[in-house]
């Protein structure tokens, strides 16, 4: 056995140097055909970067000739399966160009707005590509509304608007965590606004009511009592926005309280009033 692990090492590496000392054999050979057959061997054996390195060397070679077309869509996805996804989709779009009328060319089309998608970087990140994506999806299924690839194209819509609204959430989140309660009751109705059907709407609007409370609490004595009537305000919106909520409770004790430090306010300035 152990015997075997001390071999094992130069085995694998006698085996890599073989396939290399293969593969540069294909690419020096002078018959495109031969070439060709070997990158189609490759492709069908998932060994897409070889295939890829082939297609390449051949695409002047066979470029208008009928062959071309097969050659081109297996090329672009040699580099999707290979996650070089920027590439991928510029290939896609050149196949789109040069075969408009293509059989395949409403699975190009979805592939290539599928490219963007899988560029979409960690929540942490800008979502540019995110958004790219959901446009890419939304054209697909305006341009192919009768394609069986629209469940999926609407499915990568509906989860990028979630990874795009969980980041504006955790933008929110973060300003009221670190105290900014202003700032978060604004970005809380601009996310309430952003995505109106939200699942978590109430929660929202109970946060809008919550930080514009907090604010308030916060606030000089000679601002207090206007603030505090934008908390009642918000509230009388909860309770239009969401009449039947189970929030309902929490947000009214919010606009209790904001409605006593009102009347406490009042007293105190008559009170001032009388003794001057």
């Amino acid at each position: 056995m152990r015997s075997f692990k001390s071999f094992l090492p130069v085995f694998l590496l006698l085996f890599c140097f073989t396939a290399c000392s293969k593969f540069n054999k294909v690419q020096k050979s002078k018959d495109p055909e031969y070439k060709l057959a070997k990158a189609e061997a490759y492709y069908e054996k998932k060994k897409y970067r070889n295939a890829q390195q082939l297609y390449e060397e051949l695409f002047p070679v066979f470029k208008g000739t009928q062959r071309f077309e097969d050659l081109y869509y297996k090329w672009a996805y040699c580099y999707y399966y290979l996650e070089m996804y920027r590439d991928a989709e510029n290939l896609f779009k050149g196949f789109l160009e040069v075969f408009p009328n293509s059989p395949r060319a409403e699975e190009v089309d979805y592939m290539r707005a599928y490219c963007f998608y899988k560029q979409s970087p960690k929540i942490e990140l800008e979502q540019v590509n995110t958004v790219k994506a959901m446009a890419m999806m939304q054209t697909f299924i305006n341009t192919h509304p009768e394609s069986p690839r629209v469940k999926e194209a609407t499915e990568i819509i509906d989860k990028s608007r979630g990874k795009l609204e969980l980041k504006e959430f955790r933008g929110a989140q973060l300003y009221y965590n670190l105290g900014q309660y202003r700032a978060a009751a604004i970005a809380f109705s601009v996310l309430l606004n952003n995505y109106p059907e939200s699942a978590t709407g109430e929660e929202y609007k109970l946060m809008v009511v919550k930080s514009y409370y907090r604010f308030a609490k916060l606030s000089v004595t000679e601002r207090q009592a206007e603030r505090y009537e934008k908390v009642v305000n918000e509230y009388q919106d909860f309770v239009d926005r969401y009449p039947e909520s189970k929030l309902l409770k929490d947000a009214e004790n919010y606009s209790i309280l904001s409605q006593n430090k009102i009347k406490e306010i009042q007293n105190e300035q008559t009170s001032s009033s009388v003794k001057r």
